[in-house]
């Protein structure tokens, strides 16, 4: 993306999640399935990276840009929760390969429409683009960190529960198979409010974006914890909800904020910073499967909840470090945005000492 823009890999993103969708329609053995998983994973992380950033940098002022992530993560979350009846569905009617075809159907018809709209190529050539900060340097920028942090943690419910749920509501509340099929689809309304009302919020108090997350992680603590409790599927889907609401607020308020401190501490161009976002899903969804299945193995579903939790509920005073970002300034040298640079000549020295006073 630093180097060719944001179609061109995601348009490549498009058609190797088409390639590997189509895949598993046809795939009959562990291995072919394997391969297909995989290479699913790497056109997800070519669309997912350079398609939010392309958002970040097509609406650049508040609260529109807040406005388009948001849209953008209520259409992420109907895909991950409407999948599992959507699946089940076609599968348990039309069979295995139905399910993938459609997906893939979906992948060339927005491939397409990429093509239609904004084609590879058709703006001026990247020779005037900024050169953008490279990644290993934004991970260790604290503001960046501390997101990463949140977005990773706020989703450690979610990716633990997934794996883990359906065992648990069939054998402490007999569960039937509908019934775990349909577990996380409720959960969508509340997850699209919680998008409306952070973007709503974010445009008449742009100044606590920071609070908006710390509120939707110690919802997701306070839901997490209750989850345990419930004994039936009635009452499961009210925590469930919680958890997806308090997501919401948290990914709608810190995504756009990324973007921001991009915008005012390096050079705007946010291919890496929004790697860096989705290496934090990546990595609570990587664990999810291992981790959350041994802790409740060894320790129990209840202990898990609590642990994640107290997670959410410990991290989100830790927001409090983005306060004051609001009220930074763009930085007027590109050369001296990055602390590790010193100045280079009288000049610079000059200009970096007003700016330190």
């Amino acid at each position: 993306i630093d180097r060719v823009g944001y179609e061109v890999p995601l348009l490549a993103g498009l058609a190797v999640m088409f390639l590997s969708t189509a895949t598993f329609a046809f795939a009959e053995n562990y291995a072919t399935l394997f391969a297909a998983r995989s290479l699913q994973g790497l056109g997800s992380a070519f669309a997912d990276t350079a398609g939010i950033a392309l958002i970040a940098d097509r609406y650049a002022e508040e609260p529109a840009r807040s406005r388009a992530l948001g849209t953008a993560l209520a259409c992420i979350s109907f895909g991950s929760l409407a999948a599992p009846p959507f699946g089940g569905i076609l599968y348990e009617f039309a069979g295995k390969r139905v399910p993938f075809l459609v997906l893939a159907c979906v992948c060339l018809l927005d491939g397409l429409l990429l093509l239609a709209l904004a084609p590879p190529g058709a703006t001026a050539a990247r020779a005037n683009m900024p050169v953008g900060t490279p990644i290993h340097r934004l991970m260790v920028d604290p503001y960046i960190a501390v997101v990463a942090g949140a977005l990773a943690t706020c989703n450690i419910p979610l990716a633990f529960l997934e794996p883990t749920i359906a065992n648990w509501m069939k054998d402490s509340m007999g569960a039937s198979e509908w019934e775990v099929g349909l577990t996380w689809l409720p959960a969508f309304f509340p997850h699209v409010l919680g998008v409306y009302v952070t973007v709503r919020l974010a445009a008449a108090y742009p100044h606590l974006q920071w609070f908006y997350g710390a509120l939707g992680m110690a919802i997701i603590g306070a839901s997490s914890c209750l989850v345990p409790a419930c004994r039936n599927f009635g009452q499961v889907i009210i925590p469930l909800c919680g958890i997806c609401f308090g997501i919401a607020l948290v990914d709608t308020a810190l995504l756009p904020t990324l973007a921001f401190l991009v915008d005012v501490r390096h050079v705007s161009v946010y291919g890496s910073v929004y790697a860096i976002a989705d290496i934090s899903y990546s990595v609570a969804y990587a664990l999810g499967p291992i981790v959350a299945g041994q802790i409740v193995h060894t320790m129990g579903f209840a202990q898990l909840n609590l642990g994640m939790g107290l997670a959410n509920v410990l991290y989100a005073p830790v927001l409090l470090f983005l306060k004051n970002v609001c009220q930074m300034k763009p930085s007027h040298s590109e050369r001296n945005i990055l602390l590790e640079e010193g100045p280079k000549g009288l000049y610079d020295t000059i200009k970096m000492e007003e700016r330190k006073g």
